[in-house]
């Protein structure tokens, strides 16, 4: 993602003798630095991603994916909901793949949003979580924000058979990005589960739905969810739909799912994150936290929450973290304490600098996730 020069507005407002994004910003002036950041970033997106969008095909690198596009209701600009939802079919010829996709544009109707129907990359039967597909659904986003006014805390995921499989899949990996999620018909595989803590989740599949035994596993998953939910009752926000009589299409009973994903709003700074990172693709931000390279790793699960200007640290199978700070979740103008298990790792004040809003908003291109300080940590002892 290419960055950006700060604007001659920006630079009067905060240069003084040292550089602007390296000067320390208050709180005032980081919310105003905040708002003109976003507003470019919008317009950098704008030009980006112009031609795609007009296309209806979004890129990343060789592949490009398709999409069809349809805005229901008249919410303002920036209040906007959003719906990705995949079709199925699967490992399957091209021509069905079609057809399946056609299908799925008229699927699920919302009374309000932008409701988008991608056609998969590829005719395969992992095509909506292969590596890559993290991207197209992010270039999307930002189109979708830049130029539909979508609200970035009002984005849903959705699919059916194959485009179940992609949502038991890319819910969790992007949960941090989704506010809510519902898995249609789909097959779980060896999915973890506790990326789930602060996304809203639906199952909905048929009793006899018995191939692959999707019934079966699709049930157990709903019975894995009601465990995590009661060791950690705010968290794990679920409900499991095993429809009665009905096989692999269940007669649009699943429609229901669109009006309660609609009932939830992401927050994009949980109190408590749970995460593990994914087998097959690598990320370095969840959420508020932060991982350099040198900590990615197939499996390795963090667990931490924050009370006040205190972040606890439960468990980490990362030696050095990184908590990316702003004002909506903490007071920065007052030293934060880390603790480890219970032991005090460091107290300190941070500062809030234009250069890391410019950063972090392109980094992760969201805007809720454009924060104007950090504080890192190093856990010595970890594994002794």
């Amino acid at each position: 993602m290419r960055t950006i020069s700060i604007t001659l507005i920006m630079l009067a407002l905060f240069s003084t003798n040292a550089l602007a994004g390296e000067k320390k910003l208050t709180r005032q002036q980081a919310e105003q630095a905040k708002a003109q950041l976003v507003e470019q970033w919008k317009q950098d997106m704008r030009d980006q991603l112009r031609s795609d969008y007009r296309a209806l095909v979004m890129h990343h690198d060789t592949i490009s994916m398709p999409i069809w596009r349809y805005i229901y209701g008249n919410a303002p600009l920036g209040e906007r909901s959003m719906f990705i939802s995949m079709h199925g079919g699967g490992g399957s010829p091209h021509w069905l793949n079609d057809q399946q996709w056609d299908n799925q544009k008229h699927l699920y109707i919302p009374p309000e949003g932008l409701y988008v129907a991608p056609r998969a990359p590829w005719d395969e039967w992992n095509m909506w979580f292969k590596p890559g597909i993290d991207e197209l659904f992010r270039n999307l986003i930002h189109a979708a924000v830049a130029f539909d006014g979508v609200n970035p805390n009002r984005i849903y995921l959705t699919g059916y058979s194959a485009g179940g499989d992609g949502t038991w899949r890319m819910a969790p990996r992007m949960a941090d990005t989704w506010a809510a999620a519902s898995m249609m018909a789909g097959h779980p595989g060896d999915v973890s589960l506790l990326n789930l803590r602060n996304l809203p989740f639906m199952i909905w599949v048929g009793e006899l739905d018995s191939a692959y035994d999707r019934n079966k596993l699709d049930a157990q998953r709903g019975v894995e969810l009601d465990e995590l939910q009661r060791a950690d009752p705010e968290g794990y926000i679920h409900e499991t739909h095993v429809m009665k009589g009905m096989g692999h299409w269940m007669l649009r009973a699943d429609t229901a799912a669109i009006a309660w994903m609609m009932k939830h709003t992401r927050n994009p700074y949980p109190q408590k994150i749970v995460w593990r990172q994914d087998n097959e693709v690598l990320v370095n931000d969840f959420y508020w936290l932060h991982i350099s390279n040198l900590e990615l790793g197939k499996g390795k699960t963090v667990v931490v929450n924050r009370e006040g200007n205190n972040i606890f640290i439960e468990r980490s199978d990362c030696r050095e973290l990184t908590f990316l700070l702003c004002d909506e979740m903490m007071d920065l103008d007052r030293p934060i304490s880390v603790y480890y298990q219970g032991r005090l790792l460091c107290k300190k004040r941070v500062r809030r600098t234009l250069e890391h809003l410019r950063q972090t908003l392109y980094s992760r291109g969201d805007p809720a996730y454009a924060f104007p300080a950090s504080l890192t940590v190093e856990i010595s002892d970890i594994h002794k």
